[in-house]
C-alpha cells in the first residue's frame, strides 16, 4: 500500500439522497431524512466502512418553491445538524462530523461556540462547511426582505472566518490549569480577548469554552465561483466541490491549489472533494436500470421547482418540449447556474429533460459496478481531478450498503483507500496539520 495514494471518502447525508425520487425508491425508507433510528445506522455503517466523515449541509427555510412541488420533497423536514451530530458523536467513536453554518444568517460567536463544543464532544471529529446561503427565502426568516448581494456574501464571509477562527484561539492549549491547591482554573496570561472591530462584525470575545481539541475544527468550503475559489484558497482545507466530469475537475484542482501556492499556502493541507452520485449494480447494465428506474419517479412538478431554483429565474412558464431560453444574471448560486446552462447547451436538452435531470441530480454521477466505479475514481486521483469524493448516495439503505459492500472492498484491494483509520481526528484521517494559535504559538 506504501507508494499508492489513496483516497478520502465523505458521505454527504442532509438530505440523505439529493435525488427527489430517492424516498419512493421500492425498498427505500421513505422517513430516513427525519428518522434518528435510521440516520444512527447509516453513520455506523459509514465509520465501519472507515469514512472520513459524515457530512451535513442546511437550509435555512423550506426549499423556495411552490407547494405543489414542495408536497413532493422529501428534504422539507430535517434535523437541526448540530442537534443531530452531538447526538451521533455519542453512538460513533472515529468518523468526523461536519455540520454546515451560515456566514450571512449567524453569528461568529454562535457558530464558534457551537463548533468548539462539537468538537469537545467528538473528540475532535468537527468539521464546518463555510456557506454563505443563496436562498432568498431564508432572508425572510431573519429579518431581512431581501438575500445579500453575491459578492458582499463573500466579502462578510471572510471577515466571519477571521472572527470565528480567531476566537478558538481565545485559550492557550493549556490555559486551564486546574490547580486544586492553589485554587488556580486558569492562568489568566493565557487568555485572549479578540476585541474584534471590522467592516461587518465586532465581537469582543473571549470565547467561553476552551480550545478545540484540533486547534480548529476542519474548514469546509463549498461555492466554485471565483469570489469562491479565492476564499477556498485562503481559508479552506476540504473544498466540496462540483465539477460535473474529469476535465472540469482539473481544472478546478488546478486552479485552487495554484492560487494556495500563490500566497505561501501549502497545496497538500487543502483536500479537494467533489460530489458523486453514485449507483451500483452487479452489472452496468443492472445500474443503468436501477438510475433510469429512480430518474422516472421525480414528477415534474418537484423537477422544475428544483431546476428554477438552480436558475434563480423561473422558466415554468415556458414551453416545457422547447429549449431553455436565454438566462439573465441572478443572485443565485453561480456555479449551480453556470453548470445546468452548460449542460442544456451542449445536449440542446429541452425544459423537461433539463427538470428531469435537476430533479435527479445534474453532476457528477459513477453508475456502474464496483470494478467500473473504482476505475473512474482512480482516474480522478491519478489524473489530479480530486483527493477523493463526497458520495451521495441514490437511495437509503440500500444505496448506501451496495456502496459499502462492493465499492469501498473493491478500493481497498487496489491500495485506494484504508482498511482502518489511522488516528483519532478528522485532521488525522484527512492528513491536516493542527494549526497553532495564533495568540499563544507553541
Amino acid at each position: 500500500m506504501s507508494g499508492t495514494r489513496q483516497l478520502h471518502l465523505g458521505a454527504f447525508m442532509r438530505p440523505v439522497s439529493i435525488h427527489t425520487g430517492a424516498w419512493r425508491y421500492p425498498g427505500a425508507y421513505p422517513d430516513a431524512n427525519f428518522n434518528f433510528k435510521h440516520l444512527k445506522h447509516f453513520a455506523q455503517r459509514l465509520e465501519a466502512a472507515k469514512f472520513d466523515a459524515f457530512f451535513l449541509a442546511d437550509h435555512l427555510a423550506v426549499l423556495n418553491m411552490p407547494v405543489d412541488a414542495l408536497k413532493r420533497s422529501h428534504t422539507v423536514t430535517s434535523f437541526e445538524p448540530f442537534t443531530l451530530l452531538s447526538a451521533l458523536a455519542s453512538v460513533t467513536e472515529r468518523i468526523g462530523l461536519i455540520a454546515t453554518a451560515s456566514t450571512t444568517f449567524d453569528a461568529p460567536y454562535h457558530v464558534a461556540r457551537r463548533f468548539a463544543s462539537l468538537d469537545h464532544l467528538s473528540e475532535g471529529r468537527a468539521g464546518w462547511n463555510v456557506v454563505t446561503t443563496a436562498n432568498p427565502d431564508a432572508a425572510l426568516n431573519f429579518g431581512y426582505e431581501d438575500l445579500m448581494d453575491h459578492d458582499a456574501r463573500y466579502v462578510r464571509a471572510r471577515e466571519f472566518y477571521d472572527v470565528v477562527t480567531g476566537l478558538w484561539d481565545s485559550f492557550a492549549d493549556d490555559a486551564f490549569v486546574r490547580d486544586v491547591a492553589a485554587g488556580l482554573y486558569f492562568d489568566p496570561a493565557k487568555m485572549h480577548v479578540l476585541d474584534h472591530k471590522g467592516p461587518s462584525l465586532s465581537v469582543h470575545g473571549p470565547l467561553n469554552i476552551a480550545r478545540p481539541v484540533q486547534g480548529w475544527p476542519v474548514i469546509v468550503q463549498a461555492g466554485s465561483s471565483d469570489p469562491g475559489r479565492q476564499l477556498a484558497a485562503e481559508t479552506a482545507e476540504v473544498v466540496f466541490a462540483a465539477e460535473p466530469n474529469l476535465a472540469a475537475g482539473q481544472r478546478l484542482y488546478a486552479d485552487i491549489k495554484g492560487r494556495m501556492r500563490a500566497i505561501g499556502r501549502d497545496p497538500n493541507h487543502l483536500k479537494i472533494l467533489p460530489a458523486a452520485f453514485v449507483v451500483v449494480g452487479d452489472t452496468v447494465a443492472e445500474a443503468e436500470a436501477k438510475r433510469a428506474h429512480l430518474d422516472s419517479l421525480v414528477h415534474y412538478d418537484s423537477g422544475i421547482a428544483s431546476l428554477n431554483g438552480m436558475l434563480g429565474y423561473d422558466v415554468s412558464g415556458f414551453d416545457p418540449d422547447g429549449p431553455l431560453p436565454e438566462i439573465p444574471e441572478t443572485n443565485a448560486s453561480r456555479s449551480a447556474r453556470a453548470r445546468i446552462i452548460e449542460v442544456a447547451r451542449a445536449k440542446n436538452s429541452t425544459i423537461r429533460e433539463l427538470a428531469q435531470k435537476a430533479g435527479s441530480y445534474a453532476g457528477l454521477a459513477f453508475v456502474g459496478t464496483p470494478q467500473t466505479i473504482a476505475d473512474a475514481m482512480e482516474a480522478w486521483i491519478s489524473g489530479d481531478g480530486s483527493d477523493g469524493f463526497n458520495i451521495m448516495f441514490p437511495y437509503l439503505p440500500e444505496g448506501l450498503d451496495d456502496f459499502v459492500d462492493g465499492v469501498v472492498p473493491e478500493l481497498q484491494r487496489r491500495g485506494l483507500f484504508r482498511t482502518d483509520y489511522e488516528g483519532t481526528t478528522l485532521r488525522d484521517h484527512l492528513g491536516l496539520p493542527r494549526p497553532d494559535n495564533r495568540f499563544f504559538p507553541a
